[in-house]
């Protein structure tokens, strides 16, 4: 991969107990005050990189951290919509799902949704939708249509819950596509984002697939993996193209995933290994045989 990275945390938590360090204001770990901008900037950066789903949680104990609700919407600004566009947040527009990328962007905060030819204002901070209106359509129209109707049945077959948007920007269709999974309860959350971008005049196609997962049950482990992929279409008729397409993603996607679940298999015996301690501190391998007799006879002398 492009990117393989494990992260591993203790200082701090993404969970609901929130973060376990002190105000901005008044580390212990600074001999002086941290300047207003600098705060700006490390608020900017935990919100950018919060975990799929777990936005707001971030958003709270960053606003505990910060302590300071003026410099919170300095950051929030541009954080609040780096991130949406980022995560492919989707938004509901007349009861039709769109992603919002910056690839629909046609002005501040106003987006596009080409299937209904709509655009729409997003309110990045509630993800609320507003002020739909009347759009125009792409100067690939016909393709992007293509490609969008080719994209339904590969996402009814491969994503529970996939969403996917085609835009049409100048000689480029490019498919947004995003699926996740939010199990809070259990203490992990995960999203897939892919973006595929072709270039009608030559073919060329780049993709970029994502995965993203946070595991944070009493520790911080997050997983990023990120492929490029770099292949090309015969140019055809619009069905031939987007058909062709389709099948480029598929496979791509495919061996995408079958090696993410290789390296997933055997990091019990690479990376974690690595991470643990190969001997406790006696430096003496543990009898658990030995300690499961001692339990036991400490139950049966309980019972006399």
């Amino acid at each position: 991969f492009s990117c393989f990275f494990f992260s591993f945390s203790f200082s701090f938590s993404f969970s609901k107990k929130g973060f376990h360090t002190h105000s901005l204001n008044n580390m212990a770990d600074y001999d002086e005050e941290i300047p207003p901008e600098e705060k700006v900037q490390i608020a900017k950066d935990f919100l950018s990189n919060a975990p799929p789903g777990e936005f707001n949680e971030v958003f709270n104990d960053v606003r505990v951290l910060l302590n300071d609700d003026a410099l919170l919407r300095q950051a929030g600004e541009e954080a609040f919509s780096t991130y949406n566009e980022d995560q492919f947040m989707v938004a509901k527009v007349e009861d039709d799902d769109v992603l919002v990328t910056s690839h629909g962007k046609v002005g501040e905060s106003k987006y596009s949704h080409p299937s209904k030819g709509k655009t729409f204002t997003f309110d990045h901070l509630r993800r609320e939708v507003q002020d739909v209106s009347s759009g125009s359509t792409s100067g690939k129209e016909s393709l992007r249509v293509a490609v969008e109707a080719a994209l339904v049945d590969y996402l009814k077959n491969h994503y529970p819950e996939g969403i996917s948007t085609v835009f049409g920007v100048g000689d480029d269709v490019i498919a947004c596509i995003e699926d996740h999974k939010y199990q809070p309860h259990n203490f992990w959350n995960g999203k897939w984002r892919a973006q595929w971008k072709l270039n009608a005049s030559t073919g060329d196609v780049e993709g970029v697939v994502r995965t993203q997962v946070h595991y944070y049950e009493d520790g911080n482990v997050q997983l990023n993996a990120k492929k490029e992929i770099k292949d090309s279409v015969k140019i055809g008729s619009d069905e031939d193209t987007a058909s062709a397409l389709v099948k480029l993603i598929a496979k791509a996607e495919t061996d995408y995933q079958n090696a993410v679940a290789e390296n997933y298999s055997t990091m019990s015996t690479t990376t974690f290994k690595a991470l643990r301690r190969q001997l406790p501190v006696t430096r003496q391998k543990v009898d658990w045989n030995k300690i499961l007799n001692y339990k036991i006879g400490q139950e049966l002398s309980s019972k006399k």
